[in-house]
């Protein structure tokens, strides 16, 4: 009997692809927006009718990312937002949905904005909270609970089967953004989640050339024949050529989140104890208050995503960014390279974060240049700020 593959392996090769006329191992991008027909007027491919929908470029990223998941079908985006409202976008006036109180701010933001005009109520959880997800659903009401985990900036973690069983209980779908512990990480749909979101942009990729969103369900429900729908009628699809730059970088994934993680967790440990550091946020060390959460769901590393809070308030955290030579001032993360930023200036006065922290995305340099780099640049903050 033919032993099954590891997932490292399948995503590699992506799925052991060859073109089946010319032999290639890579697979070509298609182009076209339109699909003929016979004489009979028949589908040549019962699969491909219009571009909107059907692209072929597509079929591959989504099948190894329905692969990745443990999924029964993916589908992908224009944007991690676009796949992101799209969920949100099939629920009915009335219905109530849970999400946490620290989150992706775009995201936030537009929850705020769209709740509001389509009628739906929608309740913002500290998830830091015990029992926080029983005592805030709405019974009859609550239709979606939205996890991020880990959460962004703050890296908190949420126990996603302790959310599927919350969500279970009330007959609720139950969707995780798991965009910063990617599927090599955490497998969402294992510890029952329905869908699983990922800003494609970020890890999937990898090399912030592209902006892309994924979908990933359970099972092919009547929620999620909504929401193939709503990317069908609103044509949120990402071009042909940003479809084969998915699946291209993909073919890295493994290499590149286990490389980033085993940094992270060198800067983290490195820096924990720092006398201008209030606190390290990452979760892959044992003081993260939701460690033990996060060994269970997070197998083979904590991903590349950490903050710092430094002491001296938020003049301390700008001049601290200023100073970095290696670590480029940018905003996005799950890159090849490192960034950092100080998150405050870029969500703006509305935000529920801290004014002192610092969000780093360690990418997959040399360990020893990234903790050189924050070292010289804590060491270079004014004495004043302390």
């Amino acid at each position: 009997m033919k032993k099954k593959q590891k997932q490292e392996t399948r995503v590699a090769q992506g799925l052991h692809y060859q073109d089946s006329s010319s032999g290639s191992i890579i697979p070509p991008i298609n182009t076209s927006t339109t699909f003929a027909r016979n004489s009979d007027y028949e589908l040549i491919s019962e699969k491909h009718s219009y571009g909107r929908d059907e692209n072929p470029t597509f079929l591959l990223p989504e099948k190894m990312l329905s692969e990745l998941e443990g999924g029964e079908e993916a589908l992908l985006f224009s944007s991690g937002m676009a796949a992101a409202v799209s969920v949100f976008q099939a629920l009915d006036q009335g219905d109530h949905i849970l999400a946490p109180k620290i989150m992706y701010w775009g995201l936030r933001e537009w929850l705020i904005d769209f709740t509001k005009k389509w009628g739906i109520g929608i309740t913002f959880y500290d998830p830091n909270q015990p029992d926080v997800l029983r005592e805030n659903v709405i019974k009859g009401k609550t239709k979606l609970i939205w996890l991020e985990t880990p959460c962004n900036p703050t890296w908190d973690i949420i126990d996603i089967e302790e959310a599927s069983l919350v969500a279970k209980s009330i007959n609720a779908k139950l969707a995780v953004d798991s965009t910063v512990s990617t599927p090599v990480l955490t497998k969402p749909i294992d510890f029952g989640a329905d869908i699983v979101m990922h800003s494609a942009t970020k890890y999937l990729n990898g090399h912030g050339d592209l902006v892309a969103g994924a979908l990933i369900c359970s099972e092919k429900d009547p929620f999620w024949e909504k929401i193939r729908n709503i990317r069908l009628h609103g044509g949120a699809i990402i071009g042909s050529f940003e479809a084969w730059l998915l699946q291209r970088g993909m073919r890295t994934l493994f290499l590149r989140v286990k490389k980033a993680s085993d940094n992270a967790l060198k800067i983290a440990n490195y820096f924990e104890n720092h006398k201008k550091i209030s606190s390290v946020l990452y979760p892959g060390l044992k003081s993260h208050p939701k460690h033990e959460i996060a060994k269970k769901q997070m197998k083979g590393g904590y991903g590349g995503m950490l903050s710092f809070i430094i002491k001296g308030g938020e003049i301390a955290a700008l001049e601290f960014v200023k100073h970095c030579s290696v670590f480029m001032r940018a905003t996005s993360l799950g890159g090849v390279e490192s960034l950092i930023e100080h998150r405050y200036s870029i969500e703006g006065e509305s935000s529920p974060i801290p004014k002192d922290l610092v969000r780093i995305s360690v990418g997959i340099e040399a360990p020893d240049d990234l903790i050189e780099d924050l070292e010289n640049s804590i060491n270079n903050l004014g004495k004043s700020s302390f």
